[in-house]
């Protein structure tokens, strides 16, 4: 994947999760007549939207990376298979750190939840 390309699935991920933020810091607004519009999108339901897409990207995030670690660590151990017992160790390691960042980002995403 060139920079561009990167550059641009960055920011359409920064979107998403940053994107309730902003739907929660804005008034909920009626229509000129004085009564709400028969469909409006509220910050609470913008918000609920926000959370799910949040959450959905954390535990996507979190399963390739774990998914990665795994196949380096196969692919490490079938060049060098005296390494396997360092490579385990690493791997259980470094999986605990992702499967830790996805659950920090799944707990902001409850509590954006019930706090926003």
């Amino acid at each position: 994947m060139n920079k561009f390309a990167r550059i641009f699935v960055f920011c359409f991920v920064l979107l998403f999760v940053f994107a309730p933020v902003a739907v929660l810091a804005q008034d909920n607004t009626e229509v000129s007549g004085g009564t709400a519009a028969s469909f409006s999108l509220t910050k609470t339901s913008l918000g609920y939207l926000g959370v799910g897409i949040g959450a959905g990207l954390a535990v996507i995030g979190g399963s390739i990376g774990i998914g990665l670690i795994g196949s380096r660590v196969i692919e490490a151990s079938a060049r060098q298979p005296e390494m396997l017992g360092q490579l385990r160790t690493l791997m259980f390691i470094t999986a605990a750190l992702v499967e830790g960042l996805a659950l920090f980002a799944l707990v902001i995403c409850i509590l954006c939840l019930f706090v926003g």
